[in-house]
Parts: structure tokens; sequence; C-alpha cells
């Protein structure tokens, strides 16, 4: 049987990490301040005993010896004098006269706050005083025959005065020495405190420091870096690894919406599954498809162009033979029948030219457009003399790709620049080549009759005509096939919406790299390198037709 979680607990598990830290950071904070005020008092309560004990204790004390011998100093002078009567003798008197008032002035600031001792500094100086008075200045003031009189007749008095007087510096300095002594005791045991203090301080602080790092151990690092080994597994590819959390409750919805986001990719994995299941059978039925496709293809290269070439031989002959001797109808119709069986072999030629791009022709080396151009102007020879074209071009670049694509693409493109000329003027075809961020852009401008905007994309679509067969012949594939070629080399053809005179049309393709050079290179090692007559061969040679 599990037991709910108290109120406290339930409030708690609801704290962020930011809270926690928030509430440890200011415990911290509130513990050193303690600790710092702990130890900043045991350093004052130090520094004071030890200012009161070399500040006051010891130099009061000090002070009240040298007072001493200042006062012995005056008793030795006087008793001197009046023995001798010499004068000298006066001399440690008035020294210790001089001594005896710099050190009483010295001493009282001292003694101020301590009623004992100014107590005994009080007698000291009464002691002083009714010992100067009735010895001390009458027998330093006297001649030498009064002061030997006067010390004489004074003798037992001054002894029994100069004895009170010592008795009460000396109960003055065991006073001061007991206060010394008590003060010294007082320094040992702020020291011994303080040292106690800086000590527990520490291993507070160690102890604070120890909670520290193991809360974030326990709350903060060690959560996450279960949940890190738990998603590096996962990212790894064991998607069963469940993410579960601990510690904050950041970091336990941050681990649910880990474990959500795993659950996601689980599911997505199973749709990717069952997808590419469904691909892996649909890319079957596309070979399967293609098969028959190429199985088309051979058949209409070969078992459809056999009957189609008796229909058109016999046609002709029939044309030769008893054309005139029939009457007018019968000479159209056989005209309509040769007419008819020559379209159809060229569509399937054309049809047949148009599957073999990326199937059949896919030699992919280094192709230098010069020379396909050349050759393609060749080629074009007696098109460009009969309409009296003038065909001029930029230094064309060396790109990637197969040979016979790119002399299909360029003579169905300068075909169609020459097939759609104005009748007002004769053709001018120019082919510029620009560099662009990693892609050549090439655009072959003519003059001709143009193209509608609403039908410059129609003409990219298989078999899409804009004239009849009489006005311009062909069979509408000749820019389709220029398309598919473009785009099997990863480049894009268009057409100029903005040029007016004429048709632009603009293309598109990767520029040479080192890596694919090189690739070229070793494809060209192992095949073939195609001609100039396999280009004639496989081009078209159509017309896509053009809006005036």
């Amino acid at each position: 049987m599990t037991s709910k979680p108290s109120h406290h607990e339930g409030a708690f598990s609801a704290w962020t990490t930011r809270r926690w830290l928030r509430l440890g950071v200011a415990s911290t904070l509130a513990v050193l301040a303690v600790l710092g005020s702990l130890g900043g008092w045991a350093m004052w309560r130090t520094s004071q005993t030890t200012a009161l004990l070399t500040d006051r204790r010891s130099p009061a004390l000090i002070e009240s010896i040298r007072l001493e011998e200042a006062l012995v100093n005056q008793e030795t002078g006087i008793r001197g004098y009046g023995l001798s009567g010499r004068q000298d003798f006066l001399d440690p008197y008035a020294q210790g006269v001089s001594d005896q008032k710099a050190a009483v002035k010295r001493l009282w600031p001292l003694l101020r706050g301590d009623e004992r001792a100014l107590d005994d500094m009080a007698e000291v100086e009464r002691r002083i005083s009714t010992w100067q008075e009735r010895i001390a200045r009458p027998v330093s003031t006297a001649s030498p025959a009064q002061a030997a009189q006067i010390s004489t007749a004074r003798t037992a008095e001054g002894k029994t005065t100069f004895d009170a007087l010592r008795r009460a510096m000396a109960a003055q300095q065991t006073h001061l020495q007991n206060e010394r002594t008590a003060a010294t005791r007082d320094l040992r045991r702020a020291e011994t405190l303080r040292n106690w203090m800086f000590a527990i301080i520490a291993a507070v602080i160690l102890m604070v420091a120890v909670l520290v790092f193991e809360g974030l151990r326990r709350g903060i690092t060690g959560p996450l870096s279960r949940l890190g080994s738990a998603a590096r597994d996962v990212s790894q590819g064991r998607f069963d690894r469940s993410l579960t959390g601990a510690g904050p409750a950041d970091l336990r919805r941050l681990a649910s919406d880990l474990e959500a986001m795993r659950l996601r990719l689980v599911e997505e994995l199973r749709f990717s599954e069952a997808a590419r299941t469904l691909l892996d059978e649909q890319a079957e039925d596309l070979k399967r498809s293609n098969t028959e496709l190429e199985q088309f293809a051979y058949v209409a290269s070969h078992d459809l162009q056999e009957p189609l070439r008796k229909v058109s031989s016999f046609t002709q002959l029939l044309q030769r033979r008893y054309g005139g001797q029939l009457d007018e109808r019968a000479d159209q119709y056989i005209a309509f029948a040769v007419d008819g069986a020559n379209r159809m072999q060229t569509l399937i030629n054309d049809l047949l030219a148009f599957s073999r791009v990326g199937r059949v022709h896919n030699d992919h080396q280094t192709v230098d457009l010069e020379a396909v151009l050349g050759r393609t102007l060749d080629t074009l020879s007696v098109a460009v003399e009969e309409s009296v074209a003038e065909i001029t071009h930029d230094t064309l670049p060396t790109v990637v790709g197969d040979p016979t694509q790119m002399g299909m693409l360029w003579q169905n493109l300068l075909s169609n620049a020459i097939k759609f000329r104005s009748p007002d003027r004769p053709p001018r075809i120019h082919i510029s080549a620009v560099s662009d961020d990693g892609h050549w852009e090439f655009a072959v401008t003519d003059n001709g009759i143009g193209i509608a905007p609403e039908f410059q994309e129609k003409i990219f679509v298989l078999f899409q005509r804009l004239h009849t067969k009489d006005a311009y012949p062909g069979t509408g594939i000749g820019l389709a096939m220029c398309k598919k070629v473009v785009e099997f080399h990863g480049g894009t053809i268009k057409i100029d919406p903005e040029y007016r005179q004429g048709t632009r049309v603009v293309v598109t393709l990767p520029a040479m790299t080192a890596a694919t050079a090189a690739a070229s290179e070793t494809a060209a090692a192992s095949g073939t390198v195609a001609t100039a007559d396999a280009a004639a061969a496989a081009s078209t040679g159509d017309a896509d037709g053009r809006q005036p």
C-alpha cells in the first residue's frame, strides 16, 4: 500500500531548479553572513583586548614604575643634599621632579575609565604632595646649613612619609600588574575563541560546500546525466529506452517532453517503416514498369517501325507510279497517307530519343561546351546558311555532364531559334554565359517571333504546340527534351518574361568543382566518349512552336 505524499512534499515537488537554486544561494549567503558576523566579532574582541593590553595596561604599569624611579631619585637627592649640603645633589632631585611630572601626565589618560586605578593614582599624588610639602621642598629651597638642620629634624617624619608613598606606589603597581595579567588572560581567551571560531567557520563552509555539491549532484547534475545518457541511447537507435525524469519540476518536465518526443519518434518510425515498405513495393512496381517501358521502346524502335516503313515505302511507290493517273481526290488521299506515315516515323524517333535521356545517354564526364557548340553549328550549317542566321556566343565554360545530351540541348535551342525567326529580318542569335554563385547561367537570345507570356510555361510540356504543322513543322518534343536534359544535370530552364524583342531561353547548370571533375575523369576512363554524330542522331530537330 503506497502512502500519499504530504502537503509539504507536494509543494516541494513543484519547485523548479531556479527556485531550489535561489533557496540554496539565499541559505548559503545567510549562513555565510552569520559566520562572517561571528568571525568579525571574534576579530574585534581580540583586537580590542590587544589594544587594551598594549595601549593602556602595559604602558600604565611602565609609567608607574617610571614615576617610582623619579620619586626615588628625588628622595636620594634630598637626602644627599641634607647630609652634605652640596648643591650637585639637587640635580637628581630636579630631574626626578621633571620625570615625575611627565609620568603623571602620561598616567592619567591611561587610567581613564578605571575607578580603582584612578583612586590609587589620587592616593599616590596625595602622598607625593605630602612628602614634597613636608620634606622635599623645604630642604631643596633651604641653604646647606638650614637644609642639614631641617633634614636632621625631620628624619623620622621624612622616612615615615616616604614609606607611605612607597606603599601607595606598591599598591598601585600591584593593581596595575593584576589588571595587566587579567588583560593578558583575556587576550589569550579571545585568541583561543577567535581560533575556534575560525575553525568552526571553516568547518561550516566546508560542510556547506559539501551540501551544495551533493545537492547539485542529486538534484541537477545527476538527473541531467542520467537523462542525457538515456537520450544518447535513444539517439543511437535504442528507441525502446524510456526517458524518466527526477529532481526539480522543470527537469521532470524536460524528461516528460523528451519522452513524448521519443514516443513520437517511435510512432514516426513505425509510419516510416510502413512507408518504406510501401515505397519498396512501389519501387519494385516502377522497376517492372520501366522494364516494360524498355521493352515497349524496343518494340517501337524495331517491330513498329518495320510495318511503318513498309506502309511509307508502298505509299510512296503508289504516289510515284500512279500519281496523276487517278483523279485529283485519289492523289490527295495518297499524299495524306505518305505524310501521315512520315510524321508517324518522326514521332516514334522523337519519343525514343526522349525516353533515352538519363537512361541510355548517362555518361557524365568533363564536357567542353565550346567544342559541343562547334559540332552543333556544323550540324546546323545548312539551316544557318538558308536562313542567313548570325550566331555569336561568349566564351563557354567546361562543365560536367553527358556530351550527347549537351549536344541535344544546344541543337534543339538553336534550331528553334532559327526555325521561329521573324519573316521581316534575318535571325540574330547570341549565347551568353555568366558565372553566378556556383552555377553557370546561359541565355540563348534571338530576334524571332517570340512567345506570349501565357504560353511560356506550356511550351515545356510534351507534345504541346502553338502552331499547326503546316506553319511550323515538328512534334512538340524539342523543349520538353531540353527541360529533361537540363533537370537531369541538376539545372533549370525557363523563358525570360522581361525580354520582348524575340525570345530569351535561360538555362542554369552547376559549375564544375574539383570533386566533380575528379569523378567525371574516373567515369570517362571507364566509359566511352559520345561523338557529335550520336548527338545529331539523338536530337529531334523539333519545333516547339512560337506565338507571334
